[in-house]
């Protein structure tokens, strides 16, 4: 397989005015409302910016906030990691926005920098850097 095989991820929230809020201030993007793919299920789904018209082996993977029935935030198992120039400023963005910091920033060899924070929904994200 060639290019990313990751190709969606669903971050589930309780609060989906909260949770929007939250990550479309720390990470400076609008989210996008779709429908319910399934219209006997109640699903608010807000998905993250990217590039639709791009094969998706080279965009990497979409997502999206996601409130429904029977699926709690704040669950473990799972990391999303997101992209950034410098990820000390998403971390120091998702405590100033109701998250908190889980791990400064810190070097991971020729891999760069990560960042560790919780969001306002009990989730552990990442922020990846370069620089």
């Amino acid at each position: 397989m060639k290019g990313n095989p990751v190709v969606h991820f669903e971050i589930y929230v309780q609060d989906m005015t909260r949770a929007k809020a939250f990550y479309e201030s720390v990470l400076q993007v609008t989210l996008e409302k779709i429908p319910s793919p399934i219209p006997e299920m109640e699903m608010d789904m807000w998905f993250f910016p990217m590039d639709k018209d791009a094969p998706m082996s080279s965009y990497g993977a979409g997502g999206m906030l996601v409130k429904m029935e029977g699926f709690a935030s704040g669950g473990s198992g799972t990391l999303v990691y997101f992209g950034c120039d410098d990820c000390a400023v998403q971390a120091a963005r998702a405590v100033e926005f109701g998250g908190s910091l889980f791990q400064e920033k810190m070097a991971i060899g020729e891999h760069g920098f990560c960042a560790l924070a919780r969001d306002t929904e009990g989730n552990l994200i990442g922020f990846h850097s370069m620089e």
